[in-house]
């Protein structure tokens, strides 16, 4: 990732925009230390919406019930 001054970035800013829309990252730094990150923007691909496995799953009675010794214990397992 490339650091760049802010009179740099300032002074060519069209230029950095351009690379960043093609992928590339920036790290704007204001007397050798880092201010800022540019990177490009990615619009969300759709609202999330939630229920797609409503019905579709059960939990077990059982869920949280402590686990068998074999599993729980693990000094059982071998090496």
């Amino acid at each position: 990732m490339e650091i760049v001054n802010t009179h740099h970035a300032k002074t060519h800013l069209s230029q950095l925009l351009e690379r960043v829309a093609h992928g590339e990252e920036f790290i704007i730094a204001r007397a050798g230390k880092p201010v800022a990150l540019l990177v490009g923007y990615r619009a969300k691909d759709r609202d999330r919406v939630g229920g797609q496995w409503k019905g579709l799953v059960r939990i077990g009675e059982d869920f949280d019930e402590p686990l068998p010794a074999e599993i729980a214990d693990p000094s059982g397992v071998s090496k």
